[in-house]
């Protein structure tokens, strides 16, 4: 892989970079001048509010562009069928391995974490049919513009683009419509996250100022948790997956030819320009191109193992902060559902881990506040999230190629 000069570097790495500093600066604001959190709190709620308003419609077009484009490919059903089940069976169990990963070594929560959250009352009383109706539909249209009715969108996104499939071609204009409106909200994102450096160094300080040092603590330790989460997971699931896929040549092969994909993954943060280097690695692997070709690229939209982990984590830590138990059997169950849920929004958007974020506070009506928690964290482990969900997609090619009943050509 050629070397990358330092514009490359700057321009793959810019954007985290900025953040960060922009998170480390408002951090010491907030623990050595804390009289001026009044003043830089608005802009970091001004931020929060340009990000609520947008995402609603972004996530309404990406989904259902993603799911038109992929319904018009069903000539190749066998392989889509055998496809999504083994995108399901990863995320599922990268988020289970997660779920373990932190009961056995736990965070610890800060004294003061839950200061700035609002107090909200865990149970409300409703029954599972009921919290089912209220979780995944609404009774009005309008209501679905509601960010807090985001699971509801996803239904109606979900069945919309299945249904302009269904239309045929007279559907055509619709859909060139949705791939038009997709680009704009694309486009939207990224002009509003040019402020994130500030929006989230605001509430860094207001943070900073109530909890001072245990705030940075308490940051380092999720990251712990992921990273050595991720690292395991790479490195053990990976191989498992290869040896099943194609036994011990598999397991030669796949790491072998890995190593580009990797590096790509890491120096670029970015699953889409980590594509040509997978289907490269597929080649040498002797993954059919024919399943290579569809695998690869869908998966860089909705196959994320390292969003998975990142899911989980996030919900983790916001629950740790709010004093609210996470191993709750309901819990897990919503967290594993929203887990799948993000593996799919976040992939042809621009920083779409904030959209994923955003329906984890909808979906557990959490406040406002914890957003740019999860935010921070979704930022620091962003390299190594790359890396799986790019990478991952090579391995489930192998796996896909197997149950398919395709033949390796090598």
């Amino acid at each position: 892989m050629a070397k990358l000069s330092r514009q490359q570097l700057w321009g793959s790495y810019s954007g985290i970079i900025l953040l960060l500093a922009g998170m480390l600066a408002g951090g010491i604001i907030g623990v050595f001048f804390p009289r001026s959190v009044v003043v830089l709190k608005p802009l970091g709620d001004v931020f929060l509010n340009l990000l609520f308003v947008t995402v609603v419609p972004l996530v309404f077009f990406a989904i259902a562009v993603a799911v038109a484009a992929i319904e018009q490919k069903n000539k190749l059903g066998r392989v889509l069928a055998a496809m999504a089940m083994t995108f399901l069976v990863f995320v599922l169990l990268a988020a289970l391995f997660t779920i373990v990963m932190a009961g056995l070594f736990p965070t610890a929560t800060p004294l003061a974490a839950g200061n700035g959250l609002a107090t909200l009352s865990e149970g409300d009383h409703k029954t599972w049919g009921e919290r089912l109706v209220s979780f995944f539909t609404v009774g009005e249209f309008y209501q679905l513009l509601s960010r807090q009715n985001m699971l509801a969108l996803l239904v109606f996104s979900l069945l919309l683009g299945t249904a302009v499939r269904r239309s045929g071609p007279v559907a055509k204009p619709f859909y060139d419509f949705l791939v038009a409106a997709n680009e704009v909200m694309k486009s939207l994102l990224l002009l509003i996250m040019k402020g994130a450096p500030v929006g989230l160094g605001a509430y860094i300080a207001y943070q900073a100022a109530d909890l001072g040092p245990q705030l940075f603590g308490f940051y380092a330790k999720p990251m712990a948790l992921y990273y050595g989460t991720g690292i395991l997971y790479f490195f053990i699931f990976f191989t498992l997956y290869a040896f099943a896929a194609n036994g011990r040549k598999g397991v030669r092969l796949f790491w072998k030819n890995n190593i580009v994909p990797s590096l790509t993954a890491v120096s670029t943060c970015s699953s889409l320009a980590t594509i040509p280097a997978n289907l490269v690695a597929a080649d040498r692997i002797g993954i059919p191109s024919s399943i290579a070709n569809v695998v690869i690229p869908v998966g860089t939209t909705l196959h994320k193992n390292g969003s998975s982990i990142s899911a989980i984590v996030k919900i983790y830590v916001v629950f740790q902060m709010l004093g609210w138990n996470f191993f709750d059997a309901h819990n897990l169950l919503l967290a594993l559902g929203i887990t799948v849920l993000c593996s799919m929004v976040e992939g042809g958007i621009p920083n779409g881990g904030y959209i994923g974020e955003l329906l984890m506070i909808s979906a557990y009506n959490l406040p406002k506040e914890a957003v740019p928690a999860v935010m921070i964290i979704g930022t620091l482990v962003d390299p190594l999230a790359t890396v799986l969900n790019a990478t991952g997609n090579t391995v489930a090619a192998m796996v896909v190629t197997r149950i398919t009943g395709a033949k390796f050509r090598i």
